[in-house]
């Protein structure tokens, strides 16, 4: 994954004319860049030497960089449909208008393909919000998040600790079906993110539970498998300054396929409880 520093490095060196830095790492992530290259090889842990410099001087002696930016009409419109997405976002004051908004979006076509936009549902003041990936067959039906087999397993997941389906806000990184329930692009992902995020800022829940890789990692922004993040609490901070502790675990679709991974998810429901109490 791109790192802002380097992406600093490459705008001091060349003229792209955006609004920050993270509008450029994302303009980067959008049209499938994910390392940096040059017209040449180079060892990173061999020591530098002045031919290994990726800068030359001109005739001039003016520095003038060897870079070549990537750039495709596909990245060019998902970069502009995100920055869409989060001017129009930031304008929601409720959930109810964050709703019509995103059901008036037009920036992502996986919504000509769904038959709902399937919004958050659940307690506006709720301590606990829910993120999934993205909604399945029954819940493109019936425009309500997690109401299929995964849904009636979450159901029986929040009762052993004490809470109902009613009193937790629950919802999906994508509001709309992926064709098939694909996985998601990076794409689709990044320009659906906004209203997730201003779900979060609106809501403000006490605890985020992510389930399954995809939610964790969009919300979390990391390419760390969810192995790796569940049964610890992270952090997430959003763009107003806000910080929100976040528990990752597995998705109910995977331990209907995987019932043995059932004991980690009960585990980290434990810590849920606990930390609920805590607060």
């Amino acid at each position: 994954m791109l790192q802002k520093n380097i992406i600093v490095d490459i705008c001091s060196k060349q003229e792209v004319k955006m609004e920050d830095t993270e509008d450029i790492l994302n303009w980067y992530i959008l049209a499938g860049v994910d390392e940096i290259c040059t017209e040449s090889t180079k060892n990173y842990l061999a020591p530098k030497t002045s031919e290994q410099s990726s800068i030359r001087l001109s005739e001039n002696n003016q520095k003038t960089a060897v870079v070549r930016p990537a750039t495709s009409l596909l990245a060019q419109v998902s970069n502009e449909a995100y920055l869409n997405a989060r001017d129009i976002c930031s304008q929601a004051q409720t959930l109810d208008d964050l709703k019509a908004l995103m059901e008036s979006f037009e920036g992502c076509s996986l919504k000509f393909s769904a038959n709902s936009t399937v919004f958050g549902y659940g307690n506006p003041q709720a301590e606990v919000m829910i993120i999934g990936e993205a909604p399945g067959a029954d819940e493109d039906r019936i425009g309500e998040p997690f109401v299929g087999r995964s849904g009636h397993l979450l159901d029986k997941m929040l009762s052993a600790v004490g809470l109902r389906r009613e009193d937790c806000y629950i919802t999906n990184v994508l509001p709309w079906r992926p064709p098939g329930n694909r996985t998601p692009t990076d794409g689709e992902v990044a320009v659906c993110l906004p209203f997730l995020k201003r779900q979060i800022e609106l809501i403000k829940p006490k605890i985020i539970l992510l389930l399954g890789s995809s939610a964790a990692k969009a919300v979390l922004n990391t390419a760390d498998s969810i192995s790796q993040l569940r049964g610890r609490f992270v952090d997430y901070e959003t763009d107003n300054g806000s910080v929100f502790p976040t528990l990752s675990s597995y998705h109910p679709a995977y331990l209907l396929r995987t019932p043995s991974q059932k004991s980690k998810v009960w585990a980290d429901l434990l810590r849920l409880q606990r930390k609920l109490a805590e607060m």
